[in-house]
């Protein structure tokens, strides 16, 4: 910005970060830009707003009806504001025609008042990472969200026929989707990622994409952002992308494993070269934390009655409540990494939960642990699948939640995870889910039919 701009920004009262926007506007030719949030299920909402009146936004944000959004308010005192990040601002590609583009502008949510709105997932998640700040430290997390290609039918409707029959690392051509993948990045580094690697996954027609790891807030507006590139590129390409994390039975699931460390004054809080495993004492305490948590905090990371068809054993998926080094039946896998890339991977979430929250509460859960030292106990570097129940008691492993229900009755009875969440979400979220669960309950499904519907 020149002198006279930054005076002129000064008059305005707009930031220099917000008055950077306009100049980009101006620049790229943008004509409509998307004001994006999130509902409590994840979901992104928009408005789409004309460029003239993103400096309007800035300065006075934008209205709407709360009531209308899952998990917010009642209609009652439906007011409320859309607070545009200016940090947040991307072109769309996809929307873009050669003369004018579109862009995006991720927003906070705040109340007629001015006061942020406690039942935001982002909110949430910006008040989890403050209480990071106050113990001095800041959170980096590198997101590994899976998900499948499936075609469509004649009538253009989702199918579950995978869109090739590529396995793990496969190259073209068994796996055809190379191309959408070489897609979906040139998109995502038009929008600012920095992509680290991409692959087929084991299942046919499962990929991975992975971006650079980033503090913890911009890792939860990434991974929303990625998964509308995903859909949006797939739907150019005629095909249908789902992070549904287990669409086929007897295959594998999509998760989303996510490395985590915390950063301080002096660098990685998690590294000491004279660890066996890299690890600091704050790691460990972190990691206790984390596993103390985990069934609590499962129906936030975990939050479809589809996910946990997912966490069984026998397809790569943590069931167990326990850590290793070279086990990835466990939970947590710590990678052969060190200095300020010593971390460790939490690997059970998967990609429908809702990215803010899901990191609010295993963060939150990791803090609670270096408050008050918990101990991850030794590592398990057998195979817990073949595991008995005697063993697993020898060793004092649990498992997760095995259904929607399960989880959520672990989360109403944690105070750690419910002061993550506060008390807006934590009811508005644990309604939602009882009444998927209780739908689930009432539904009769195919193979119900195909089992019973002639023997009995």
């Amino acid at each position: 910005m020149t002198d006279g701009q930054i005076a002129a920004s000064k008059e305005s009262g707009l930031t220099e970060a917000e008055e950077d926007v306009l100049d980009q506007i101006e620049e790229e030719n943008v004509d409509f830009v998307r004001l994006q949030f999130t509902d409590i299920t994840g979901t992104v909402k928009n408005v789409s707003v004309p460029a003239s009146q993103v400096e309007k936004a800035f300065e006075e944000g934008i209205w709407f009806d709360g009531s209308s959004i899952e998990g917010f308010v009642r209609i009652q005192e439906s007011d409320m504001r859309l607070e545009p990040d200016p940090e947040t601002f991307a072109v769309l590609p996809w929307r873009s025609d050669g003369d004018t583009a579109s862009a995006r502008l991720i927003c906070d949510v705040v109340n007629t008042d001015g006061t942020p709105f406690e039942g935001g997932p982002r909110q949430v998640l910006k008040s989890v990472l403050a209480e990071a700040e106050e113990m001095g430290y800041t959170v980096s997390i590198g997101p590994e969200p899976e998900f499948f290609l499936f075609e469509k039918d004649e009538k253009g409707k989702a199918t579950t026929i995978p869109h090739d029959s590529g396995g793990y690392f496969d190259l073209a051509p068994k796996d055809l989707a190379s191309d959408v993948r070489r897609e979906i990045i040139f998109t995502l580094e038009q929008m600012g990622f920095e992509v680290e690697a991409s692959h087929h996954e084991v299942a046919d027609g499962q990929h991975e994409i992975n971006f650079k790891y980033d503090d913890a807030l911009s890792a939860a507006d990434n991974i929303a952002t990625f998964r509308a590139v995903v859909r949006a590129v797939a739907e150019q390409n005629d095909i249908h992308a789902t992070f549904m994390p287990k669409p086929i039975s007897a295959i594998n699931g999509s998760g989303m494993h996510s490395h985590i460390s915390l950063f301080d004054d002096e660098g990685n809080a998690f590294a000491d070269e004279d660890d066996e495993f890299n690890l600091s004492e704050t790691a460990y305490k972190f990691m206790g934390g984390v596993l103390n948590h985990a069934e609590a905090f499962t129906a936030v990371t975990n939050p479809t009655v589809n996910s946990y068809k997912r966490l069984v054993p026998g397809y790569e998926a943590p069931v167990y409540v326990a850590w290793s080094d070279v086990n990835r039946t466990a939970l947590i896998r710590v990678p052969d990494a060190a200095g300020a890339s010593s971390r460790f991977e939490i690997r059970s979430p998967d990609p429908s939960s809702n990215p803010y929250l899901a990191l609010a509460v295993v963060i939150k859960a990791g803090l609670e642990g270096i408050e008050n030292d918990a101990d991850p106990g030794d590592p398990v570097r057998e195979d817990i699948y073949e595991f008995d129940d005697a063993k697993l008691d020898e060793y004092g492993i649990t498992t997760l939640p095995g259904s929607l229900d399960s989880a959520l009755d672990a989360l109403e009875e944690d105070d750690v995870v419910r002061e993550a969440l506060g008390d807006h979400v934590t009811e508005k979220f644990v309604e939602a889910k009882r009444a998927d669960y209780a739908d689930y309950k009432t539904h009769v499904s195919a193979w119900e039919k195909e089992k019973y519907l002639e023997k009995f």
